[in-house]
């Protein structure tokens, strides 16, 4: 038996898999988000490491028999300062974090950041380490100085649990790795000026590497000393395999808070490779040597979903009746969903991104409002997808992929038939299959993606959606001259 969790930004899930991948045991545990002050976002490690120990106790209670071992995965970028016994010098700081917004813009436009796209193929947004560490190092320096590692989430989970300093290749690949080596490219840590702090980054470890429980995590996970633990890797590249995806070209669209995008390849273009990419986005290390992720992921997401709904005083079970009272093109009404505080970082990096509505009259109804923010994701995830270099099959997996009328909007808008998996705890189940590959017992991943849910597109509204995405490219380009 292996246990699988993903500790998510909002929710950390935890789920058992028979010898087919499918889950015959789930719990699940809400995390909490601190908002400081202005554009800050962190959490609190010893609340996180809680939902852990939660989960895992319930799930393995549930199932019963003897553990395997236990697999982690979870959220990535962010900054989790800890000390030598894993303790968190500072509260982490969530990778929705916009406090490095203004380090960032300058990042751009003095060449810094373009250096590091240069260099590891890596686009720098405000909540990934590189700019968090040089904006901590001005703000709170005695934080870095009482730190012994500066990591992710997985990993620092990992530590607590296990005593070890790691951190797992994929989320080492931003923004300092150079993915076709596995090792960090010194040059990009000293474009950003932090060799001072080169000692906080934790040797990049491949994915399956086996740790074990020391007493500490033994107890508060309620397993025997020595199970064996893998802590990664991070969810985006776990969910690509936990969905059944293993050829180049094909693409996963997770739709949760924010719009995960990601397109399997067997060829990382950067550098001179790529002389006409647009710095955004991220290449990421996966389980398997030989493929790496091209990530596109869109701050966009359910997020800005569950704003609408708020500020209409709805829920999220009245989406389905609206979209079905809102022809496509909701009559007119337009969107551009950009709602997080630190902007946008793919397909493009715009720490002042900001949302709109267009086409608003005195005759728009909620249902125009909803169905033009839910249309607007969609198109949010073809550009993500076209830059992603999409070219096979496309999974969808995520919170906001429950709902059929909003999985029939993403057909509709990318144009190609979305392929539902076989189980929703694809980041759990990614975890868990390199976890008994790692013990020397692989799965077998066939039938992992379901064709026979296959949601088509309706080629009635082809014309609809053709020209849906055409205008929101437009209002999209004119918005970034604003921005």
């Amino acid at each position: 038996m292996i246990i699988g969790v993903d500790i998510g930004t909002t929710l950390t899930k935890a789920a058992v898999f028979d010898d087919a991948g499918r889950s015959v045991a789930e719990a699940d545990a809400p995390s909490r988000l601190n908002h400081p002050g202005p554009q800050r976002v962190e959490q609190d490690l010893d609340e996180v490491l809680a939902t852990v120990t939660s989960v895992v106790r319930r799930v393995g209670a549930e199932h019963g028999g003897t553990v395997d071992a236990v697999a982690l995965t979870g959220q990535g970028d962010g900054l989790w300062l800890r000390d030598a016994e894993g303790e968190a010098v500072r509260p982490p700081v969530s990778w929705l974090d916009g406090r490095a917004n203004d380090l960032v813009e300058r990042w751009w436009e003095d060449g810094t950041a373009a250096e590091v796209h240069r260099l590891t193929g890596q686009a720098v947004f405000p909540g990934c380490p590189a700019p968090l560490l040089a904006t901590l190092r001005e703000e709170e320096p005695e934080s870095l100085e009482r730190a012994a590692v500066a990591g992710y989430c997985v990993d620092a989970v990992a530590q607590r649990l296990t005593g070890e300093i790691t951190v797992d290749v994929s989320d080492a690949s931003m923004p300092f790795l150079d993915v076709r080596t596995g090792r960090y490219d010194d040059d990009a840590i000293a474009a950003c000026g932090l060799r001072d702090v080169r000692h906080l980054l934790a040797d990049p470890a491949p994915s399956g590497r086996l740790l074990s429980l020391d007493a500490r995590g033994a107890a508060l996970l309620d397993l025997p000393e020595g199970t064996p633990l893998t802590a990664g890797p991070f969810d985006l590249p776990a969910s690509l395999f936990g969905s059944g995806l293993t050829e180049p070209g094909d693409g996963l669209l997770t739709v949760g808070t924010t719009l995960a995008c990601q397109v399997l390849t067997d060829r990382p273009a950067i550098g001179a490779s790529a002389p006409d990419q647009e710095p955004a986005g991220m290449w990421l290390c996966t389980a398997d040597p030989a493929l790496w992720s091209r990530g596109m992921p869109a701050m966009v997401g359910t997020a800005s979903i569950d704003w609408l709904l708020r500020l209409l005083k709805l829920s999220t079970d009245d989406v389905a009746g609206l979209l079905r009272q809102s022809p496509p093109g909701a009559r007119g009404v337009s969107a551009l969903p950009f709602l997080a505080e630190s902007g946008e970082r793919a397909p493009f990096v715009a720490p002042r991104a900001r949302g709109q509505l267009t086409g608003v009259t005195f005759t728009t109804e909620e249902a125009d409002v909803v169905r033009a923010v839910c249309e607007s994701v969609a198109y949010a995830a073809r550009h993500c997808m076209e830059a992603a270099g999409l070219d096979g099959r496309l999974a969808i997996c995520g919170g906001g992929s429950r709902s059929d009328e909003w999985t029939q909007v993403f057909a509709d808008a990318l144009a190609r038939p979305v392929l539902p998996p076989s189980d929703h705890a694809v980041g759990c189940r990614g975890a868990a299959a390199v976890a008994a590959r790692a013990l020397g017992e692989p799965v077998n991943t066939a039938g992992w993606l379901d064709g026979d849910r296959a949601v088509l597109p309706r080629m009635e509204h082809r014309s609809n959606f053709e020209d849906g995405y055409a205008r929101y490219l437009t209002q999209l380009e004119s918005a970034r001259e604003l921005w």
